[in-house]
C-alpha cells in the first residue's frame, strides 16, 4: 500500500519560521554592530589621517592618534614610548588617563611592557598587569589590569611603542582591539616619520637660510673688498664678457661700468694679443696666472704696463663659471726702473773711466819710477867717474892752484859735515846704547850707527841741518830712517813713538822740503841730498 506523507501542522511550521526570523534578526543586529563599529573605526582613521594635513606638531599628532585608538577600544588609558637619541632607552612622552602621571618614565629593552615590546619587536597582550611576571616593580602600577603594546617599527628599527590599558579587571583586549590599535600604530609611525621629515626640512631650511646669510655676508664682504681695492679688478664670465668692474678699473682705464658690463673689453694692444691668448689657455687648463707682466690700453689710447693675476671660480657643483682678473698699473715702476738702469749704466761708465785713469796713472808712475831709477843709476855712475877724476887730478895736477884752493875748500866742508854728522847721527844712538843692555833693539841701533858712520863724510846731514830747511832734530832722525828705507811702523818702534806722530813728522819734512802735495817720493828726494 502506498503511504502518503503527512504534513506538519501549520503552527509547527509557524514556530520554525519564527525561530528562523529571530535568528536572522540576531545576525542582522550583530552585523549592524560590526558595521557600526567598522564605520566608527574607519571614520576615526579617516579623521586622524586628515589631521595629518593640518597638524604639524608631533606631540599633538600622537595624542590625537592615541585618543582615537582608546576611544574605539572602549578605554581612556593609553601611552606612547619613544626612542631617545642615545637609543639605549625609551621614554613615555605621550600619556592619557592613568598614564598622565607616568610621563617621563624611562625603560631599557626588556623592562616592563614598553621594554618587552621593544625587545620582542612584536605586539604583546597581558590580561592582568598586576600579576604579570614581566611587570615593573612599582606599586603605583598595581591598579593596571589588561594591557596591550604594539611596536612602532620602521625600516630603521623600533622607534617606539604604543599601548592601551584598563584599570578594571576582567575586560581583556580582544583581537579586534589589537587590530584597531595596529592600524593606529601605523598612523603613529607615519606621524613620527612626518615629524622627522618636518624636522629635517626645518633643519635644512635653517641651514639653507644660514648658508644664504653667510653667502650674502661673504658676497658683501668680498664686494666691499673689491670696491675698496686700489688695483683694478674685472670679473668675466666663461664667454669673456665682463660682469663686474671696480671703481679702480674705471679710474685707471677710463671706461665706465655701463660701457664694459656685458661686453668684451677692448683694451688689449694688438702686439700683446699672442701672449694674452697663451695666458688665457694656461688659465683654462687649470693653472693660475700670477703677476704676468703685459700691457693694456686706456680709453684715451695710452698704453700702461700692468701686472696681471687671474684665476677661475666655480659654482656649487664645481662647474667653471668665470674668472677674476686683478691688474696693477706698474708704469711708474717701470719708468723708475728704467731711470735706475740708466743711472747704473752711467755709474758703470764713470767707474770704467776712473779705472782707466787710475791704470794710466799707475803706468805713468811706473814710468816715473823707472826714470828715476835710471837717473839715480846714471848719477851714481857719474859720481864714481867724478871721484875717479878727482883722485886723478889730486895726483897729477899739484901745480894747479885753483884746484888746490878748491881742494882746501872741500876739506873744510868735509870737516864741517863730519862734525855735524857725528853730532846729529851718532850721538843719540850712542847715548841710548849706553843706557840699555844689548838686546835686539840695541843690535838694530848698532847697525844704524854703523850705517850713519858711513854717511859721516856725506853731505846729507849737513844739508838737512842747514838753516834754510829748519828741520828739528827729531825730523832729521825721521828723514834719515826714511832715506834708509824704513817703514812708518819700523820708524815708530825704533824711536818709541806712535805711528801718527811719525806721519806728522813726515808731513812737516815734505812741507819744509817744498814737496807737499806733489807726486814726489820722499825717500828718492832725500837720497838726492847724498850726492
Amino acid at each position: 500500500m502506498l503511504k502518503i506523507p503527512q504534513k506538519k501542522p501549520i503552527y509547527v511550521q509557524l514556530e520554525q519560521r519564527v525561530e528562523e526570523l529571530e535568528e536572522e534578526a540576531v545576525q542582522l543586529r550583530r552585523h549592524e554592530q560590526i558595521y557600526h563599529r567598522q564605520n566608527e573605526y574607519l571614520t576615526a582613521l579617516h579623521e586622524t589621517a586628515i589631521g595629518f594635513i593640518d597638524l604639524l606638531d608631533k606631540e599633538e599628532l600622537l595624542e590625537t592618534i592615541l585618543y582615537r585608538a582608546a576611544l574605539l577600544t572602549g578605554t581612556s588609558h593609553g601611552y606612547i614610548y619613544l626612542l631617545e637619541q642615545d637609543e639605549n632607552h625609551m621614554q613615555m612622552q605621550v600619556g592619557m588617563g592613568f598614564f598622565k602621571g607616568q610621563l617621563g618614565r624611562r625603560v631599557k629593552p626588556g623592562e616592563g611592557m614598553g621594554g618587552r615590546v621593544w625587545q620582542m619587536e612584536q605586539p604583546l597582550v597581558v590580561d592582568d598587569y598586576q600579576y604579570w611576571s614581566g611587570r615593573l616593580l612599582d606599586k603605583s602600577l598595581d591598579p593596571l589590569g589588561p594591557i596591550v603594546g604594539i611596536p612602532l617599527k620602521s625600516e630603521q628599527g623600533v622607534l617606539g611603542v604604543i599601548g592601551l590599558a584598563r584599570v578594571e579587571k576582567g575586560k581583556v583586549f580582544n583581537p579586534e582591539d589589537i587590530k584597531i590599535l595596529g592600524r593606529f600604530a601605523e598612523l603613529a609611525l607615519i606621524a613620527l616619520e612626518k615629524a622627522k621629515l618636518i624636522a629635517d626640512a626645518r633643519r635644512e631650511l635653517a641651514e639653507r637660510k644660514k648658508t644664504e646669510a653667510t653667502l650674502r655676508q661673504s658676497e658683501e664682504r668680498y664686494r666691499s673688498l673689491l670696491e675698496s681695492s686700489p688695483d683694478p679688478v674685472v670679473v668675466y664670465d666663461m664667454q669673456g664678457n665682463a660682469t663686474y668692474v671696480n671703481p679702480a678699473f674705471e679710474q685707471t682705464f677710463g671706461f665706465s661700468r655701463d660701457e664694459v658690463l656685458g661686453r668684451q673689453i677692448d683694451f688689449v694692444p694688438e702686439k700683446n694679443w699672442p701672449e694674452t691668448r697663451d695666458a688665457i689657455e694656461s688659465m683654462l687648463s687649470g693653472k693660475k696666472i700670477h703677476l704676468f707682466e703685459t700691457k693694456r690700453q686706456t680709453k684715451d689710447g695710452r698704453e700702461l704696463d700692468v701686472q696681471l693675476s687671474s684665476t677661475i671660480y666655480h659654482d656649487r657643483s664645481g662647474k667653471p663659471t668665470g674668472n677674476i682678473v686683478t691688474l696693477r698699473d706698474i708704469s711708474a715702476l717701470k719708468e723708475t726702473e728704467a731711470k735706475i738702469n740708466k743711472y747704473r749704466d752711467h755709474l758703470e761708465e764713470l767707474v770704467q773711466e776712473r779705472t782707466a785713469e787710475l791704470a794710466e796713472t799707475n803706468v805713468r808712475l811706473a814710468q816715473e819710477v823707472e826714470e828715476r831709477k835710471r837717473v839715480e843709476k846714471a848719477l851714481r855712475k857719474r859720481e864714481v867717474e867724478l871721484e875717479a877724476q878727482s883722485r886723478h887730478l889730486a895726483e897729477v895736477n899739484t901745480a894747479l892752484k885753483v884746484l888746490l884752493k878748491q881742494r882746501e875748500d872741500d876739506k873744510k866742508e868735509l870737516s864741517e859735515n863730519v862734525s855735524s854728522n857725528v853730532k846729529e847721527l851718532i850721538g843719540p844712538y850712542l847715548d841710548r846704547l849706553q843706557k840699555s843692555r844689548l838686546n835686539t833693539d840695541q843690535r838694530t841701533l848698532v847697525n844704524i850707527l854703523q850705517s850713519n858712520l858711513t854717511n859721516i863724510i856725506s853731505p846729507f846731514i849737513g844739508k838737512l841741518s842747514a838753516g834754510t830747511l829748519k828741520l828739528t832734530p827729531m825730523e832729521i832722525r825721521v828723514a834719515d830712517l826714511v832715506k834708509e828705507g824704513k817703514t812708518n811702523k819700523e820708524i815708530a818702534e825704533l824711536l818709541c813713538l806712535s805711528k801718527n806722530t811719525i806721519l806728522f813728522h813726515r808731513y812737516n819734512i815734505r812741507r819744509k822740503l817744498g814737496i807737499k802735495n806733489k807726486k814726489v817720493n820722499l825717500r828718492v828726494h832725500l837720497l838726492s841730498f847724498t850726492k
